[in-house]
């Protein structure tokens, strides 16, 4: 321990672990309140909350298939939360993710399908590319919007997502569609060899490798950078860092467009590995369900790495809810949104204990519970 924490020891060691419980210990306190709360009101409707959480782990992590089924429902959640997280760090609320994943969907799709005919391994690179960049030039958009113009990044990528939402239908359903598909529009699918497989041992496509990896490196990218550095500073105080000589705007144009393109790379995914084609499909919640798996990852990539799986095992438990319970499948979206407000409601106690600081540790006036 002295090796690691210098002189103090253990000292040194708690206070480390002190100032580090904090992002750890609320959202932790919040997802179980959501989850006391849900269980009131599953308890209303005339139903067991012991049974519904006892189905619900049972459908999302209770046996291989379940594991494999939640694993591959995370795989687009940790692309999506990316979208919110990165910006976050800037101080920006980004929760149009959705519009990027439908746009990096159909891109990818029309990509797959022009290039029919060369080598496959050509065919995918492009088609993640395209994704990325329909998905960066579109959240991109919404960081120059809100730089150079000052429009509310909250209110401009919402609003963006619907009319992204609106354009991939009319593409869809239009100049891309295919001619067989009737009752469902959709492009023409792509041919096997163009498809991303499953991870060799299990029924999971590589995009949760993919995801990992991508939340690894954006780790790297705000804690071991200069660019991260420098927004981290401009997300303290924009002020501060244009003082300091900081280029605040294409810090916030570069950080959203990479964020957008996190989540064009999802929707690329989802018809490369799911859907083989672009379809109505593509617009699943996924960017939705990002926001929380975010906020309850404290905008850390790397936390949102197990969060994104346990928002995915709690999705993938909705069918076996709806068939042993008697409950709506739309049931575990209270959930989530129970747990979102619970969230956003916590952000008043950071700082407010402490416990969690060891600089106020010596301060005797200072009663336990405040700062």
């Amino acid at each position: 321990m002295p090796a690691l924490f210098g002189a103090r020891g253990y000292p040194a060691a708690l206070e480390w672990m002190a100032r580090r419980a904090e992002a750890f210990v609320i959202p932790l306190a919040a997802l179980i309140v959501g989850m006391a709360l849900f269980s009131l009101f599953i308890a209303l409707v005339g139903k067991s909350p012991v049974l519904l959480y006892e189905t619900m782990w049972r459908g999302g992590f209770g046996s291989w298939f379940s594991v494999q089924n939640s694993l591959s429902r995370a795989a687009p959640l940790l692309l999506a939360a990316l979208c919110v997280a990165l910006p976050a760090r800037l101080g920006l609320v980004v929760i149009g993710g959705e519009g990027a994943i439908v746009l990096g969907g159909v891109a990818a799709a029309a990509i797959g399908v022009a290039l029919s005919g060369a080598p496959p391994s050509i065919v995918i690179l492009a088609m993640g590319v395209a994704g990325m960049a329909a998905g960066g030039i579109w959240i991109g958009a919404v960081g120059a919007l809100r730089h150079y113009r000052a429009v509310n990044e909250t209110i401009s990528s919402l609003l963006m997502a619907y009319i992204a939402i609106a354009l991939m239908n009319q593409l869809v359903e239009g100049p891309l569609r295919d001619p067989a598909s009737l009752n469902k529009p959709s492009t023409q699918p792509l041919a096997d060899i163009y498809r991303i497989g499953n991870i060799p041992g299990m029924d999971v496509h590589w995009g949760l490798v993919v995801g990992v990896v991508a939340c690894i490196l954006s780790w790297v990218l705000i804690e071991k950078t200069r660019w991260g550095f420098a927004a981290r500073i401009a997300g303290g105080n924009v002020r501060a860092a244009q003082v300091q000589g900081l280029a605040v705007g294409p810090l916030i144009v570069g950080f959203t467009a990479l964020a957008g393109g996190f989540a064009g790379l999802a929707g690329m995914l989802e018809v490369a590995a799911v859907q083989g084609s672009a379809n109505a499909s593509l617009a699943a919640g996924y960017g939705y369900t990002g926001i929380l798996v975010a906020f309850l990852a404290r905008h850390n990539p790397l936390a949102i790495v197990p969060v994104a799986i346990l928002l995915g095992g709690i999705d993938a438990s909705g069918g076996l809810i709806q068939r042993r319970m008697d409950l709506p499948d739309a049931t575990v979206l209270v959930l989530q949104g129970m747990i979102f407000i619970v969230i956003l409601f916590s952000e008043t106690f950071y700082g407010r204990f402490k416990a969690f600081n060891p600089d106020l540790w010596a301060r005797p006036d200072l009663p336990r519970g405040t700062a």
